[in-house]
């Protein structure tokens, strides 16, 4: 049996959480990152004899779409599967059924569900330095009480239709501060960012913020008033630590 963590981790707070279960399983688990827009993951090889975990961030209580979308293209061949959703301390609503729904369609058996915290990605006063400590032990825990399972899941948290998505909102730009050094268009998992002038297509565009956090020159940001009027739009929701859930 191999212990196969599949993850779309733009920020790298969902790989962290997807390694703390999966790493219980196995020390040398095989990683593939559907953040890699380059990689063909129709080659992916998954046997019936896997355990495999899959984890994404929530994006507005959904799972990205270009996560869902390069998770489809991976046979399941009948492998346990555990869903992994990680969000910033507000609400995942409607992820994990998303999740589940893909996961079922590529053919995997979907026998645990995880909700984990992970600092906010755009706005990271909320959930600072999580996963921490607490949340390793715990998932530590989930992965102990995952390992033994074999049945499916009954049933999820969450909407059949799916609320509807939004669109990115906060779009990162070059400031003066850019050096040209390409790492940004070259990271970005969806292609949105133009190798010559760096700025990113707001069409295409993710709101991943995954080209603020690779810059090495902190050279990309956000509109700073509009991320004030996001971090008081949901200030209630955040300001109570939620624990990690697990679903068997």
């Amino acid at each position: 049996m191999n212990a196969v963590e599949i993850f779309f981790s733009p920020t790298g707070g969902t790989e962290k959480v997807a390694h703390m279960l999966g790493g219980h399983w196995s020390e040398n688990s095989v990683k593939i990152d559907l953040s890699d827009a380059k990689a063909d993951f129709t080659k992916c090889a998954i046997t019936p004899e896997d355990m495999v975990l899959v984890a994404m961030p929530s994006f507005g209580g959904r799972a990205p779409t270009v996560a869902i979308e390069r998770l489809k293209r991976i046979a399941g061949n009948g492998a346990r599967c555990t869903l992994v959703c990680v969000y910033g301390n507000r609400a995942y609503e409607d992820t994990l059924v998303e999740m589940e729904d893909a996961a079922k369609e590529c053919g995997f058996r979907v026998i645990a569900a995880v909700a984990a915290v992970a600092e906010h990605s755009i706005l990271p006063q909320y959930a600072a330095g999580r996963p921490d400590a607490s949340d390793k032990a715990q998932l530590a825990d989930f992965a102990a009480q995952i390992a033994g399972k074999d049945s499916e899941i009954s049933s999820l948290p969450g909407n059949r239709p799916y609320k509807k998505s939004g669109g990115a909102g906060l779009v990162p730009k070059p400031t003066k501060d850019c050096i040209k050094c390409g790492l940004c268009a070259e990271k970005c998992p969806v292609q949105a960012i133009d190798p010559a002038s760096f700025a990113a297509d707001a069409k295409k565009c993710i709101g991943c913020m995954r080209c603020v956090k690779q810059c090495p020159k902190d050279a990309r940001k956000v509109n700073g008033l509009m991320v004030s009027v996001a971090g008081m739009a949901i200030k209630k929701a955040c300001s109570v630590r939620k624990d990690n859930e697990l679903y068997l």
